[in-house]
């Protein structure tokens, strides 16, 4: 058994070993993501990801219920964005001067949740109270949990949310940044797009959009829901500058991110191209697993094939007794 500092039983016959929350390097601090990524930093952002699929599956798996698939695959963006791009302070999560980071795909909570609590947010062991009775981690975000702009559950507003939000800072004089992610499908909403011609026609250039365009919507793939192509081109039509990555390549991300700092007169949104389910072989591309937690035996298998407990420097989560 892992020795570790943190140790937290959760039922009579499971007690669950967490890692410490990840040190945070002077190289890794917000925000310097205009700097160069050298390979070493890379190479921790990385294990970073690792780390926090590893936890947001812990969480889902010991709630019983969430959504895995959403949440693997906005890992990266949500890592370039709280390790080196947003300007903000766990220890003062309302200083008026932060960045603001909206989650409009509100269901996918629990990779933001895992990034706040190792960006020292709160605890990490609050993780394994996620969707409990009084938790402040609750199935969509909910404002009160320290690190959360808004409270979710409907799709599609968190880009006119954040809109007003940027408009505000402008109005205040502030200089903010403010960035929103949504998720592919929930761009069949009407509100999206209202909020796409605002953002454009008030020159909202504070404002970066990112879609984590997994291609997975609920149940089904977004193509026979509601096809979306040409996606970039109806971003640009509305006034928007369009950049598209791969959303699981930290240079691409950041390198994303750079340039809608340095976009004037327009919004930016980034179409972040990932895989739903992204780390774990048989969530990956499977709607099954958009909204169904994984058993402790898949856990296991999860674990393993993300090779989190190779890594040096980290304790492995262990399941000490299984049922």
């Amino acid at each position: 058994m892992v020795a570790s500092t943190s140790r937290m039983a959760v039922s009579t016959s499971d007690v669950i070993i967490l890692s410490a929350t990840l040190p945070s390097p002077g190289i890794l601090f917000s925000p310097n993501g205009l700097a160069p990524l050298t390979p070493r930093e890379h190479q921790d952002l990385k294990r970073i990801a690792r780390a926090v699929r590893r936890d947001l599956l812990l969480c889902i798996t010991e709630a019983g219920s969430g959504h895995p698939g959403g949440s693997l695959s906005e890992v990266e963006t949500l890592v370039s964005l709280y390790f080196r791009v947003l300007r903000h302070n766990p220890r003062h999560p309302q200083w008026p001067d932060r960045d603001r980071f909206i989650l409009s795909k509100g269901h996918a909570c629990p990779g933001l949740y895992a990034v706040l609590a190792h960006r020292g947010y709160f605890p990490l062991q609050d993780l394994l109270t996620f969707r409990k009775i009084d938790s402040h981690l609750q199935g969509h975000t909910r404002v009160g949990t320290p690190g959360v702009e808004m409270s979710a559950g409907s799709l599609g507003h968190g880009l006119s949310f954040a809109t007003g939000v940027a408009l505000a800072g402008r109005v205040d004089r502030r200089g903010y940044r403010t960035y929103a992610l949504l998720g592919d499908g929930e761009c069949d909403e009407g509100q999206v797009w209202e909020a796409a011609m605002s953002a454009a026609h008030y020159k909202v250039d504070t404002l970066t959009a990112i879609v984590d365009r997994n291609r997975i919507q609920n149940d089904r793939f977004t193509s026979e829901v509601m096809e979306l192509e040409p996606f970039a081109a109806k971003w640009k039509a509305f006034g928007w500058r369009v950049l598209t990555v791969n959303g699981h390549s930290f240079p691409q991300l950041l390198n994303a991110f750079a340039r809608a700092q340095a976009t004037q007169g327009r919004p930016t949104v980034i179409i972040a191209n990932t895989i739903k389910g992204k780390g774990v072989s048989f969530m990956e591309n499977n709607p099954d697993f958009h909204g169904k937690a994984p058993t402790k035996a898949q856990l296991e298998q999860a674990l393993r094939e993300l090779g989190v407990a190779a890594e040096e420097g980290y304790q492995p989560l262990t399941w000490e007794r299984m049922p």
